[in-house]
């Protein structure tokens, strides 16, 4: 069963642009959207030091936010709008042959369990259209929210798009500063899954810039030092995100550098820098592992909905969802691929933790199926921009928890 509306297949140029939570800086990709989305040209913009502290810093509570916040809107949409120009010229392609760009901004707040739900994305879109010549379609994630929705993940959607196959299960995990999993179930009438699996480089990156002083830990080579702290990690695990059914969707706030010195604090003994690295990393590949075992159908028990959880399974273990979306119990069948994109596909440590977590499954990065696993994301944004223009929508209500599917965003033009 599929999120997703026929789409026509005119060829068009569209640019799409993000930072993620790992507040690292800006990724835009050039892509001709035809029978299949071909990446043209990348370009990648790193942060101002001095603006990537203002971020990091806005992203918690603190004093005269509002002048903070205003100020680091219309940076931060002159510095997506450089991206957008260099790109463009990368490529040797006029602004004038560009249908729209896809600005998904910089998260600052993304609050879906409170009452109201809200989410704040900055990187001011009237810049970007200004200073770069071409429509801007942008505030992607409030229509789903104002539906009743998580606001996130969106790329599932996209991830169906691009990767879903009749000949195998497959799950896409993008491993970001929050990491989120898409279930591709090879059966063209069965729904795709898809949610947040916790933390991923956010706490990867915020430990090596305390540590390290640089903005992460490249390689994975300080976990790769480090052992696994088994106390820590379980302690980290009973956080009852992991437990709660899907739709589900977090952020740097819940799982800041806050949570985790509290979790520290609790120790008999201060482990050494390197093994709390190492127990970071298994923390992702754990809940990842979980998550992807627990999915209805795809080489695990079945059972009626998806709630990833698990401090105490076995590797490759299998876990029982709880019930909570509705199904029909299902047989195991052959287990599924997993592809991996983001940024964490390209440490080593996490991409080891995880296939050794999951040895029944293949586990690759997402170029082994034709897209690099950096653009994924950027690829997705200039989609769901495609998707507004074609009036078609952008969310997935099985996934986001929407009332309904909708088209995403706004546009903001360049005259």
């Amino acid at each position: 069963m599929s999120c997703m509306e026929s789409q026509p297949p005119a060829a068009e140029l569209f640019i799409g642009t993000l930072s993620g939570t790992s507040v690292d800086g800006i990724d835009a990709a050039l892509v001709r959207f035809g029978e299949r989305p071909e990446l043209v040209a990348t370009h990648s913009l790193a942060f101002p030091p001095e603006l990537k502290a203002e971020l990091l810093a806005l992203g918690r509570p603190g004093d005269n936010e509002i002048d903070r916040l205003g100020r680091a809107d219309v940076t931060l949409g002159r510095l997506f709008a450089r991206a957008v120009n260099e790109l463009l010229a990368k490529a040797g392609v006029a602004s004038a042959a560009v249908r729209a760009v896809g600005s998904h901004g910089q998260t600052i707040r993304h609050r879906p369990g409170f009452d109201p739900a809200f989410t704040l994305q900055i990187g001011d879109p009237n810049v970007i259209a200004a200073e770069s010549g071409i429509t801007v379609v942008a505030d992607f994630r409030r229509k789903d929210l104002a539906l009743g929705g998580q606001g996130a993940p969106l790329v599932p959607a996209f991830h169906e798009t691009v990767f879903r196959t009749k000949e195998n299960d497959r799950v896409i995990v993008n491993l970001g500063g929050i990491a989120n999993l898409t279930a591709l179930p090879a059966d063209p009438t069965a729904p795709i899954l898809g949610f947040d699996t916790g933390p991923a480089n956010t706490l990867l990156d915020a430990w090596a810039r305390r540590v390290l002083g640089t903005p992460m830990d490249r390689d994975g080579a300080l976990a790769a030092r480090g052992h696994v702290v088994p106390g820590l990690l379980r302690a980290m695990l009973a956080e009852p995100f992991f437990g709660r059914p899907a739709p589900k969707s977090t952020g740097p706030e819940q799982f800041s550098t806050a949570w985790l010195e509290t979790h520290l604090a609790r120790l008999a003994a201060p482990p050494s820098d390197a093994d709390v690295q190492a127990t970071l990393v298994a923390l992702t590949a754990r809940s990842v592992a979980d998550a992807i075992r627990a999915l209805p159908g795809m080489g695990a028990r079945s059972g009626k909905g998806v709630s990833p959880v698990g401090t105490e399974h076995g590797r490759d273990a299998h876990a029982t969802p709880i019930s909570d979306m509705g199904g029909t119990p299902m047989p195991p069948r052959k287990a599924p691929e997993v592809f991996v994109c983001g940024g964490g596909a390209r440490n080593p440590a996490l991409m080891r933790a995880l296939q050794e977590e999951l040895p029944l499954r293949k586990v690759a990065p997402t170029d082994a199926l034709g897209v690099a696993g950096d653009w994924v994301e950027a690829l997705a944004f200039a989609w769901l921009a495609r998707q507004h223009v074609l009036g078609l929508p952008g969310n997935c209500p099985r996934v986001t928890g929407a009332s309904r599917a909708a088209v995403l965003g706004a546009v903001f033009l360049p005259e």
